[in-house]
């Protein structure tokens, strides 16, 4: 049913463009593990929010082949958005360079190397829009790092992705048609995104939402 409701909202949103469907593809051959890559109807969705707000700054943790990069890069040409990601794993690191360099996206797109969180405290200015994709224990460490060093511009979105760890933060009984080979790492990530949901709730400096989507996205701005 979920994936035939996917279907469904995918055909009757917008399409993303040829470039990012390549790359989809690219990616679900080359990698085992693509399924942590945002689909074409998540893809859409940030494309439309990067519009909506106008934004001129884009932090992203976590690059993976490069398939976000790519969609925020496409939807702020308007305001010629300054795009950083940040990634660790040698592996992505080569797949979002080849991203970069085969869709010509340098020109806005700054891949940083190295632990996410020491990449955090280097950063200056403020972004309109946080993407945060990378490991799941370490969001909380991430969210609060931007919060702290006032990374965040006054008015901008943190998005967080896979925030129900495929059903695990709610409970280890909730997906039984999870593959037993990534149950274990999925579980762990639950645990530690039930952490990192208790830790938005009660942080009075903010708002947020989590949102029934997808894999679970949560949204978090500001407190007005």
């Amino acid at each position: 049913m979920a994936a035939t409701v996917t279907e469904y909202c995918t055909n009757h949103s917008n399409d993303v463009s040829d470039d990012m469907k390549e790359l989809w593809d690219w990616t679900v051959d080359e990698f085992e593990d693509s399924d942590k890559m945002s689909s074409p109807l998540q893809g859409a969705t940030m494309q439309f929010l990067a519009q909506l707000l106008g934004v001129k700054r884009v932090l992203e943790i976590g690059c993976y082949s490069g398939y976000s990069a790519l969609a925020w890069y496409e939807s702020t040409k308007q305001t010629k958005a300054e795009i950083v990601t940040l990634e660790l794993d040698p592996k992505m690191i080569r797949a979002s360079q080849r991203t970069i360099e085969k869709y010509k996206i340098g020109d806005r797109v700054h891949l940083i190397q190295g632990p996410a969180q020491d990449s955090i405290q280097k950063l200056t200015g403020t972004f309109d829009l946080v993407f945060v994709d990378a490991n799941k224990e370490g969001y909380e460490g991430y969210v609060k790092a931007i919060l702290d060093k006032k990374l965040l511009s006054p008015s901008g979105l943190i998005m967080c992705d896979n925030v129900f760890a495929r059903g695990m933060t709610i409970s280890t009984e909730a997906n039984p048609h999870l593959l037993e080979k990534v149950r274990p790492y999925w579980t762990e990530c639950g645990k530690a995104l039930r952490r990192f949901n208790t830790f938005c709730k009660s942080d009075p400096r903010i708002d947020t939402i989590l949102m029934p989507v997808y894999d679970g996205v949560t949204f978090i701005k500001w407190k007005q």
